[in-house]
């Protein structure tokens, strides 16, 4: 070999060797990008929260079901926590409609399962107290679910706080379904409720 061909070889040594470098690298960094794209496509789904109605949430098993409706803002079944008061399943129904006859529900009254609770408009409630209160129309009978205080002390043997305690007993349990639920209320026994059952109606 003559001493010109030395540099000659070397630098095509050189030339061989750099580009074998740059194709590990692209082989490499193909390798990686291949890798990257089979990740993606095994890796899990994460999980999306959305904002669910509370009457679409899964309630737990002693939630309270309650059913809102008339004037409010999202009418519907909602599942309410036990012990939970008027004022809770209004709000859970989005509150009150501008036209909502709002002093006509109490909202401190405790929820019972099951109950429909009915939201008067202003003019529904203006046309209910038109109606005698005492009365069942065309009975003459006194509606235990309708009466006041003053209606129910009208009733043989009942006074003021008896009749109390039979408007605290129906808001605190969706009312009367029967005239026997009488008997559940303090101080009514079977005697008084015999002497009160041609006079009264659900």
């Amino acid at each position: 070999m003559t001493p010109s061909e030395e540099p000659v070889r070397a630098s095509a040594r050189t030339r061989l060797g750099v580009g074998a470098a740059i194709g590990v690298a692209i082989l490499a960094l193909a390798i990686t990008v291949v890798i990257g794209i089979l990740r993606t496509a095994t890796a899990p789904v994460e999980a999306v929260t959305l904002d669910v109605p509370a009457s679409a949430a899964a309630p737990s098993p002693s939630a309270l079901y309650v059913h809102v409706s008339g004037a409010v803002r999202r009418p519907g079944l909602y599942a309410l926590s036990p012990g939970a008061r008027v004022v809770d399943a209004v709000a859970a129904a989005g509150g009150f409609t501008d036209d909502a006859a709002t002093d006509a529900v109490n909202l401190a009254r405790v929820l019972a399962d099951g109950e429909q609770l009915p939201v008067p408009t202003q003019a529904e409630a203006a046309e209910a107290a038109e109606l005698p209160p005492s009365a069942a129309p065309g009975s003459g009978l006194v509606d235990l679910n309708t009466a006041d205080i003053a209606a129910l002390d009208t009733l043989p043997r009942i006074g003021p706080a008896l009749a109390q305690r039979i408007v605290d007993w129906r808001e605190q349990n969706g009312g009367f379904t029967s005239v026997e639920d009488l008997l559940a209320v303090p101080g009514i026994g079977e005697k008084m409720l015999e002497s009160l059952r041609d006079l009264v109606t659900t």
